[in-house]
């Protein structure tokens, strides 16, 4: 019988979760726990980047997430192991390449102004329960071509999806989750009959990708969408909550960031590293591995703590602190390493980019005031982030 070496579920605080990485790395860095079926927790930096650069031994069509989908299904790219994830990434990939972001741009940053404008007009909100939310849903829909209407339905029917996920509430789980189905399945057959461009729309790339001269199966491209439709919806509203209240502790750090936009694209870097939500994505091994003395058997998650290799002090001086000027920034895991980095990395980027230099430009001070509300596992990080924002004067907001 294995004894527990930590309790995932001891507290959801970030500071408390990230204490207690802190001490597995040091004396415990493959690390096991009987919370959620069993799993054990990766959380040197090292470690996490070799299991995660290793898709032969460490694979991801057992068990991707811990606590994992209380349904037990199986989507595409996320829970297949190559080569049969391969065309689903590689369909993907084809409409997140740099010229067609360019091209979204500007219709981002106008869905942006127009998610934070019930902020400012009341001078206070949640920037991840009501911003958070409803702004990365423009991003999803935009990428995926949809009418602007599902954007709201996507806002309401994703952050009750994974506000069920998290308390393992199978049955609302399910409601929410067929929802989303009923959108990528209705999205395929829309494309099925007038296709757009495989480099500018996912379900037409997906409808479009062969394998040894075969399309894909329906209910795979269909359960790819329907993956694209909430896992974008996830991570941004705790990353942009864990970054607005960063910049409310650190005023001086907000005005220089206001004030010098040039300076955006490395703070989004180190607030990616600093924040990142992630510590249940997870993998089995194909075979007995034994790491730091630790047998680890096949059929046991072992999960890729990515917000603790990206606090390693191995790898990262000072880990606990915010660096604007880090000069190996871009070694973090944030969005992963290897085949199963996320897919959207790119749109992703963008999106905090845009989303952090709006809510700057359009204010003169934003300020976190509390109660603060925590992700459970699969993440970490704040839920719910009360704010109270003053306006920026109209010479202050012009800017591209």
């Amino acid at each position: 019988m294995r004894v527990d070496d930590f309790d995932p579920t001891a507290t959801d605080d970030p500071a408390g979760t990230h204490t207690m990485y802190a001490s597995l790395r040091e004396a415990c860095p493959v690390a096991y726990s009987s919370a959620y079926g069993g799993f054990y927790a990766l959380t040197r930096y090292a470690d996490v980047r070799d299991a995660a650069a290793d898709p032969r031994t460490f694979i991801s069509s057992v068990r991707a997430v811990v606590p994992s989908d209380p349904r037990g299904l199986r989507r595409p790219p996320l829970n297949f192991d190559a080569p049969a994830h391969t065309p689903y990434r590689r369909a993907l990939d084809r409409t997140l390449q740099r010229s067609r972001l360019v091209r979204l741009e500007p219709e981002l940053r106008s869905r942006a102004r127009e998610a934070l404008r019930p902020l400012l007009d009341a001078g206070e909100g949640d920037i991840a329960t009501d911003f958070g939310v409803h702004f990365p849903a423009w991003v999803t829909t935009t990428w995926l071509n949809l009418e602007p209407e599902v954007a709201p339905h996507l806002a309401r029917t994703s952050f009750a999806w994974v506000n069920a996920w998290r308390r393992q509430d199978a049955p609302t789980v399910t409601a929410m989750s067929e929802k989303m189905y009923d959108i990528a399945r209705d999205l395929v057959r829309r494309r099925r009959a007038d296709p757009l461009p495989e480099d500018e729309d996912p379900a037409s790339s997906l409808l479009a990708e062969r394998v040894d001269g075969e399309p894909l199966a329906e209910e795979h491209i269909i359960g790819a969408l329907r993956q694209s439709l909430v896992v974008g919806m996830v991570a941004p509203p705790i990353l942009l909550g864990s970054i607005v209240r960063h910049l409310s502790e650190d005023p001086g750090l907000q005005d220089r960031l206001r004030s010098d936009a040039s300076l955006l694209p490395a703070a989004v870097e180190e607030f990616i590293r600093l924040y990142t939500p992630y510590r249940g994505f997870a993998r089995t091994v194909s075979q007995p591995v034994t790491l730091h003395d630790r047998a680890i058997e096949p059929g046991v998650p072992v999960t890729l703590v990515y917000a603790a290799a990206n606090r390693d002090p191995e790898m990262f001086a000072d880990p606990d602190e915010f660096r604007l000027d880090r000069p190996n920034i871009h070694q973090h895991l944030g969005f992963g390493r290897g085949r199963h980095r996320c897919a959207g990395m790119p749109l992703a980027r963008m999106m905090i980019a845009i989303a952090l230099e709006e809510m700057l430009a359009a204010t003169s001070s934003i300020r976190a005031v509390g109660p603060f509300e925590y992700a459970r596992m699969p993440e970490v990080g704040l839920t719910s982030v009360p704010v109270r924002v003053e306006r920026a004067t109209a010479a202050a907001t012009s800017h591209p």
